[in-house]
């Protein structure tokens, strides 16, 4: 599975994640710059007294791989 990881740094200085399963794995730099400061721009994002999402920091996608050892199958 993909993911896309968007990170940013909240008010306070501490980093932020936001990770999202079914993005699309084709997005330019240019587009998810653009999404990213639309989160941040919105201000939508806090907690106590923090903004969680106030800069852009970095994006990428991880990929995960499922490594089966076995499965029980009910009968």
């Amino acid at each position: 599975m993909k993911t896309l990881n968007l990170s940013f740094k909240g008010s306070l200085g501490k980093g932020h994640s936001l990770k999202l399963k079914y993005a699309n794995d084709k997005l330019d730099e240019a587009t998810v710059r653009n999404a990213m400061q639309k989160i941040v721009d919105s201000q939508l994002f806090g907690k106590d007294d923090e903004q969680l999402y106030l800069r852009v920091a970095s994006a990428k996608y991880v990929t995960t791989t499922d490594e089966p050892i076995f499965s029980q199958q009910q009968a």
